[in-house]
């Protein structure tokens, strides 16, 4: 007799983003919402001014909850999208200046980012959660990159390093740490790190020196020192956020009952 095995739902994850979804925050442009900001809202850039924000948050928690694919997702959301007329360019009136400007609402493009963007981040708050219930017997985070020629050499070059969980490292430097990052941390005992050692990966213990470039918010006017390899606007370690932001708000309702959180 077979026996089907069902993936369990990411339940950490779901509820660090339906936490978020108690805040919906409309923002004309990413740069207003900066970093760990995210991590106390659910945002999309352009959706101020329209009337799409709660459509795309439903959307991706039932994507999340379902283990729904990108392209289910952009099929079941399009149609709102254009019915709404948050489709294609369009011209708004940014609120920073006043003035009327070009713009891009939806796109395949824009949904994929969008989905991409919140399935890290929500799914990074829920292994940050995995990795202080667990700190006691796997104490170590290794960096994980793919190896296809396809990841940036800056992330390339963190693959295979061990830090302990609370290095300050891992404030900045933790995927995902960039748009399309795919990178992802992993926890580990001291027989994972033996393990790995004979199995010949080549393992490093010493977080490698780090460039700072300086980055003007073009909407705040800060200017911050952003490291090389990490895109403007992650700086900042998701998944912690994601987990701190989550256990202060349950802490604030009186416990860490899942089944009270609501949209």
């Amino acid at each position: 007799m077979s026996v089907e095995l069902i993936p369990l739902p990411p339940r950490e994850a779901i509820r660090a983003l339906k936490l978020r979804g108690g805040r919906l925050h409309e923002s004309f442009a990413w740069e207003e919402v900066y970093a760990d900001d995210h991590a106390a809202m659910f945002t999309v850039a352009k959706s101020a001014g329209h009337s799409i924000l709660e459509d795309i948050y439903h959307a991706i928690t039932t994507a999340l909850e379902a283990g729904e694919t990108l392209d289910s997702f952009s099929r079941r959301l399009m149609p709102v999208l254009v019915q709404k007329g948050w489709w294609g360019e369009a011209i708004d009136v940014d609120p920073l200046t006043g003035e009327p400007v070009r713009v891009r609402l939806g796109s395949l493009q824009r949904l994929r980012t969008i989905f991409e963007v919140n399935m890290r981040v929500s799914l990074a708050a829920g292994h940050w959660a995995a990795f202080e219930r667990t700190r006691a017997s796997r104490p170590y985070l290794r960096y994980v990159a793919l190896q296809d020629g396809l990841t940036r050499p800056e992330h390339l070059r963190l693959h295979n390093l061990v830090l302990p969980l609370d290095h300050a490292f891992w404030d900045i430097h933790a995927p995902p740490n960039g748009w399309n990052c795919r990178c992802s941390l992993q926890s580990l005992s001291e027989r994972d790190l033996d393990r790995l050692k004979q199995d010949g990966e080549a393992l490093t213990f010493e977080p490698p020196a780090v460039t700072l470039q300086p980055w003007t918010n073009k909407r705040t006017g800060e200017v911050r020192q952003v490291p090389e390899g990490i895109d403007p606007g992650w700086d900042y370690n998701p998944g912690k956020a994601g987990h701190l932001e989550t256990v202060r708000r349950l802490e604030a309702r009186g416990g860490p009952d899942f089944s009270s959180v609501e949209n």
